[in-house]
């Protein structure tokens, strides 16, 4: 992972990191204390004259940490991992998540909390955080097929695949859409076909042998969770634009003039 994170990109992420960790921990000996659940060292022998193995060497001026000098020590991988941790946009390596989390924020809570869960477990469990991905997938599509306008009755243990398959008939984008386009209805099913074959089959979530191949590499689960958020913004932008929630008008209350009363 570390190879595909260019040292320019690296070095406007470890300022963002920097602020962040100075935004939530206040003191040097919290800072450090964070830090320090991120750092691995082996352990030597007392007979060992060899300079221990570690993950990252911890960087001190004044007997303090030295946070900037200790992230740019770090590899791009676990700069990354740190990046996701704290919340801190990513979008010239994740495209559209920030964009996305804003918007399913406020109004998918259920959906934000799975794929925030989702993004943390990348690097750590790329297997867990596929699935993880593809429950928030089928949570967003379920959110917009709530709303009474559309004619569907969901019984609960539609996949991925039959999700999409409904919304998009709902949508009535084979009819609405120009000849042109019409091959993104194709490329969306598709989408949510192979994201549901490698949660079924490459990850834990339907039970598997220590003979199964589980994903344990990192960039396909980017892979997935790019297309995901890039199928979930345009859906929900279609949704918005299409099916505009009614506007609630206020009556304001009939109040008598002023020259009407009798003081």
């Amino acid at each position: 992972m570390n190879e595909l994170i260019s040292p320019k990109y690296q070095m406007q992420l470890v300022q963002q990191v920097d602020d962040k960790i100075w935004e939530e921990y206040k003191t040097y000996k919290d800072v450090l204390f964070y830090i320090k659940k991120w750092h691995e060292e082996e352990e030597l022998s007392y007979y060992q004259n060899d300079r221990p193995w570690e993950n990252f060497y911890i960087s001190y001026l004044d007997n303090k940490i030295d946070l900037k000098t200790t992230l740019h020590n770090m590899n791009g991988n676990i700069l990354l991992k740190i990046a996701i941790d704290l919340n801190v946009d990513t979008p010239d390596f994740i495209p559209s998540i920030p964009t996305f989390k804003n918007r399913i924020k406020e109004e998918y809570t259920s959906v934000y909390d799975t794929f925030t869960k989702a993004l943390k477990q990348i690097e750590e469990d790329p297997a867990l955080a596929l699935g993880l991905a593809n429950s928030a997938f089928e949570s967003l599509i379920k959110e917009i097929l709530k709303d009474e306008r559309f004619s569907c009755k969901l019984l609960g243990g539609e996949t991925l695949y039959k999700l999409t398959q409904i919304i998009l008939k709902e949508f009535n984008i084979v009819d609405k859409f120009p000849t042109e386009a019409k091959t993104i209805n194709t490329s969306l099913l598709s989408i949510a076909q192979m994201t549901e074959k490698l949660r079924s089959e490459k990850s834990i979530f339907h039970g598997k042998t220590t003979d199964d191949i589980l994903i344990d590499d990192s960039i396909y689960v980017y892979l997935v969770v790019n297309a995901f958020t890039t199928v979930g913004l345009f859906l929900d932008s279609y949704y918005k634009k299409r099916y505009p929630q009614p506007i609630i008008q206020v009556v304001a209350p009939n109040y008598p003039d002023d020259d009407d009363l009798p003081f």
